[in-house]
């Protein structure tokens, strides 16, 4: 009997511990289960919260609209010598207004939906801008009553440099009250608001035109008006509370604010080139470079084909220059003698640019050589001429090269190949009609990104800096953000200040 109740419970026994072995097995594969499932892809994330990619995108919808009609047909060939060109994705979409709107959500927006770059601007006296215009003012307003008479500009020479004349008539013209076309800039009033602040000085006038120390003087009335500048914007506290970050002045003359520039460096330029700048004061990733105002008459209505176009290269110009322009010297002697090259000296003076214009129109190739800088304004007379640019300048840097691809319309020429004999015939006579069409057609789509006009038109050089600010405007506020990490420490550290130190200290 003892022997038969032993016996049922080892069977008891085993079946437990079989029932027991199921359930924590079973346990254990549910287990191992959730864990993998929870190193899969996480369903709990809402993707509506996550970057569209879209975004990132630089290019804005004057570009975009014109390389939709021109990606029809494929690119013939690159011609370019100074860099090698990556084919991409042209996107499809306008990005500008999403970036904007991406580096500030509560910007402004025009009558058409367009986001548009807030500015501030400095009431700066009559003497800083219009008054080197021999404009005065009339009762207490320091700005020209555009709607009456806007002040003219002078002409010639003095007009390739006039950017800063184009953008502060844009910026008046928002505040009218029917603001004239599409805005991509508005003028707010209040500093906080902005996106950027305008310092608007007429520097490249103020040299053109006082540069010249006069007998009773020490210092010229150029240098005069640049230390009152300085004087007056870093007293500002918009300049103090920032250290002039969010600051833009233009300098698009060479010789521009040559003293200003080293006290007001910490804000964006707007310049020609860098040529005469040390990269710790102005470079290609803080500041913009800006188109110059080209000279001669834009080709209107232009149908001239490339057997209609008899000369193969064209150079008008300063021949012997100082710095990197020995090029031009050493060209002239290697192409003087060739029988469809035209490469002679000229000038403003006796009917100059009315020749070079005539000159350009007949010519399939106009030569683009650095001078006494990198730039020029033989660059801009080719692209209203619709002469495809032969770019001969290792250091240039062109404008709005982050969305634009020169070498769609332009050939580059490193300086070294230049100078070897022959090789500039030979490699322009190796393009035929088909190539040289292609981007003789594509030159007269981006002709309007630099034409300068009063008031601004949809895609022209007026509204394409603009947009070029504002695409420095991301970067500039978190350069601003990261100087204000440690502002409490520093207070806290430097015990009697009454307020936060401006990030000025912290560069």
């Amino acid at each position: 009997m003892a022997e038969r109740h032993a016996s049922s419970l080892a069977v008891n026994t085993r079946k437990s511990l079989f029932c027991l072995f199921i359930l924590t097995s079973t346990l254990f594969i549910l287990s191992w289960f959730f864990v993998l499932r929870s190193t899969g892809s996480p369903h709990f994330i809402d993707h509506k919260l996550l970057p569209n990619s879209k975004l990132l995108a630089m290019i804005d919808s004057g570009i975009s609209g014109s390389e939709s009609q021109n990606d029809v047909e494929p690119s013939v060939g690159n011609r370019s010598i100074l860099v090698d060109k990556e084919e991409e994705e042209k996107p499809t979409i306008s990005s500008q207004d999403k970036e904007a709107s991406q580096a500030n959500n509560d910007v402004k927006c025009n009558t058409n939906g367009k986001l548009a770059l807030k500015v501030f601007m400095y009431d700066l006296p009559h003497e800083f801008h219009f008054g080197l215009l021999d404009w005065k003012p009339q009762g207490r307003s320091v700005w020209p009553d555009l709607q009456t008479k806007v002040p003219a500009y002078p002409g010639g020479l003095n007009l390739q440099h006039s950017i800063e004349y184009w953008l502060t008539l844009d910026i008046l013209a928002s505040e009218l009250p029917n603001p004239p076309n599409v805005r991509t800039a508005i003028r707010v009033q209040n500093s906080s608001e902005a996106d950027i602040i305008f310092i608007p000085f007429f520097s490249s006038l103020s040299y053109n035109r006082f540069s010249k120390i006069n007998p009773h003087q020490k210092k010229s009335n150029n240098k005069l008006l640049q230390d009152k500048l300085v004087k007056y914007v870093t007293a500002q506290q918009e300049w103090k509370i920032s250290g002039g970050r969010d600051h833009l002045i233009v300098a698009h003359h060479p010789n521009s604010l040559l003293d200003g520039r080293m006290k007001l460096w910490p804000a964006t330029f707007i310049l020609s080139d860098f040529g005469r700048y040390p990269p710790n004061i102005a470079n290609v990733e803080k500041d913009i470079i800006a188109p110059y105002k080209h000279v001669i008459k834009s080709y209107v209505n232009d149908s001239s084909t490339f057997d209609s176009r008899p000369t193969l290269l064209y150079f008008q110009g300063a021949i012997y220059r100082k710095d990197g322009g020995f090029v031009r010297q050493e060209l002239f002697y290697l192409l003087q003698d060739e029988k469809d090259v035209h490469f002679t000296f000229g000038s403003v003076q006796k009917d100059g640019i009315k020749k070079a214009s005539q000159g350009m129109h007949t010519s399939k190739f106009c030569l683009n050589i650095a001078g006494d800088t990198p730039s020029s304004n033989r660059l801009f007379d080719a692209i209203a001429s619709h002469c495809v640019p032969v770019i001969i300048s290792d250091d240039i840097e062109l404008p709005y090269e982050d969305v634009l691809d020169y070498s769609e319309f332009c050939i580059f020429v490193r300086t070294r190949d230049a100078l070897k004999k022959n090789f500039l015939v030979n490699l322009t006579r190796s393009i035929g009609m088909d190539e040289w069409t292609q981007m003789w057609r594509r030159l007269q789509e981006v002709q309007k990104f630099y034409e300068f006009q009063y008031p601004s038109k949809e895609g022209d050089a007026v509204q394409m800096i603009w947009q070029a600010v504002a695409r420095k405007v991301p970067a500039i506020r978190m350069k601003l953000n990261k100087s204000r990490r440690f502002s409490r420490s520093y207070v806290r550290k430097e015990k009697g200040l009454s307020r936060i130190p401006s990030p000025s200290n912290f560069w």
